[in-house]
């Protein structure tokens, strides 16, 4: 670090401190513990992607600093419970850029990215053997990760041992067979049953994606955006009209989603 960055690191470090001080801090921040402010932890990471997928960097830059907050949130309190503090936290991501890179710090070769790739896994299953016994090879995968990063994860290291489809085509037969059991228990008017069938069309839906070499949460992400300009412009259409959004037919919806569609949105 430059001598400027150690300085204002470490006024943000003491920043937090005066926060948490119980008798001349902040009310709120003294009350946080790790569980209650892990929700704000994920919400920042969702917007700095948000900034990025947008490519307005003045945004981005203000929340890669609340992300920043969170791990030095973070930092603080294990510091107060004595369990680490900040500077271990940085030197163990220092001793795990390093470890994971032989191929720039050590001899290992790499030519593309895909050698990297290898690499790196491979340096992380081995960490992860040696810090806890694993029952099974899908255990260092969070069960606090979104639910479609966690199904990519944990059938993408099912496949690596073979429990994988031989064709793309039998995923998406498998799709269809899991909407069909979706759709009998939609008759059959269990909830449970339906949650359940819902969560096996969903799961498919991941494998597909996975199979094909795509993200299912940036496809969604992707799909979310596109609904979200094209239902704001039909909103922005009926407003033109004079048309009340509640009192439009199936047949003006369709014909307002159809002008959004045609118009490339």
């Amino acid at each position: 670090m430059t001598s400027t960055t150690e300085q204002t690191m470490s006024a943000l470090l003491s920043i937090m401190a005066r926060l948490r001080d119980k008798e001349n801090g902040c009310p709120w921040d003294i009350e946080q513990d790790f569980k209650s402010i892990a929700k704000c932890t994920l919400e920042e990471a969702y917007e700095v992607v948000d900034a990025i997928d947008r490519g307005h960097m003045g945004d981005l830059k203000e929340e890669l600093g609340d992300l920043l907050l969170q791990v030095v949130f973070h930092a603080q309190m294990a510091k107060e419970q004595g369990l680490f503090d900040f500077n271990d936290v940085v030197e163990t991501l220092s001793n795990k850029l390093v470890s994971r890179h032989p191929h720039v710090f050590g001899d290992k070769d790499a030519k593309s990215a895909e050698d990297v790739m290898v690499i790196w896994q491979a340096q992380k299953d081995k960490e992860a053997k040696a810090q806890r016994p694993q029952e099974s090879i899908l255990d260092d995968v969070p069960v606090a990760f979104p639910s479609l990063l966690r199904t990519h994860k944990i059938s993408k290291k099912a496949a690596k041992v073979g429990f994988e489809w031989e064709k793309t085509e039998d995923v998406i037969d498998k799709i269809i067979e899991e909407l069909n059991e979706f759709r009998a228990e939609l008759i059959s008017g269990s909830r449970d049953k339906q949650d359940e069938e819902l969560g096996d069309v969903l799961f498919s839906v991941v494998q597909l994606g996975r199979r094909l070499d795509l993200d299912c949460e940036e496809s969604l992400r992707r799909a979310n955006n596109k609904f979200y300009n094209r239902f704001s412009g039909m909103e922005a259409e009926a407003k033109l009209k004079n048309k009340d959004l509640k009192g439009l037919s199936p047949t003006e919806w369709e014909e307002l989603w159809q002008l959004q569609k045609n118009k490339g949105l």
